[in-house]
């Protein structure tokens, strides 16, 4: 199974810090944001990466090259300075992915979701990772009924920005910019989204706020519990 990490958000509620950096491209503690993906990726057995790019996307480039260094082959999806939405850059990869299911994830987030667990495919068209409502997002995105994600419904979890994708999903897609969210919504109409509740950490870095917490967390211990839910 092939992995694509999304780092094409121009990260504008991260500003100042992405005046000049991409946001995938941060540190936080001693590596940046998707330097951890990666090397969780690779020591899950994951061996091939594609990841998009659009705002300040040569940096990612030059600094993670072909992959060599954290042991996994990374190949880019550049889409020009605007970027295409999560549907259009995943639609966009589809020929770098292959025609087997993927893993994607956002690449602003940290988590220590096992990876080895994701490279399964799914029974249906898309498979999420759900994780609890963090306090800047108390209504969540969908609820899970037993293996089944519901767009409506309660309780209600938060998408984590990790899931498994059939490249099927996209079949009546068209090049260009568009969101992820209305062609998962379709499938869970049809009963072909599954899911599962993770309860282990996972950070979505989104302002220089969030960044500083998970900082500090990481400096005090990587295994300690997590003193901030963002």
């Amino acid at each position: 199974m092939k992995a694509m990490i999304l780092a094409a958000g121009r990260g504008e509620r991260m500003r100042p810090l992405t005046d000049n950096t991409p946001k995938p491209l941060l540190r936080a503690g001693s590596k940046r944001l998707i330097e951890y993906l990666i090397e969780s990726l690779a020591t899950a057995g994951f061996t091939e990466l594609v990841i998009n790019h659009a705002y300040l996307g040569e940096q990612v480039e030059q600094m993670l090259g072909d992959g060599e260094h954290y042991g996994i082959q990374i190949r880019y999806s550049p889409e020009g300075e605007e970027g295409l939405e999560t549907g259009g850059g995943i639609f966009q990869a589809l020929p770098l992915l292959g025609e087997e299911p993927f893993l994607v994830l956002n690449g602003d987030i940290w988590t220590d979701y096992p990876f080895a667990r994701a490279r399964r495919a799914p029974t249906g068209l898309a498979h999420l990772i759900l994780v609890d409502n963090p306090p800047y997002y108390p209504q969540g995105d969908f609820a899970l009924r037993g293996e089944r994600v519901a767009a409506e419904g309660a309780p209600r979890l938060t998408f984590s920005g990790m899931g498994i994708y059939r490249p099927e999903l996209f079949a009546h897609c068209h090049p260009g910019r568009f969101p992820l969210a209305p062609l998962l919504r379709e499938a869970m109409g049809q009963g072909s989204v599954s899911g599962e509740y993770y309860r282990g950490q996972w950070w979505d870095v989104g302002t220089p706020a969030r960044l500083q917490h998970l900082e500090q967390w990481l400096q005090a211990s990587r295994r300690a519990p997590c003193p901030y839910r963002f």
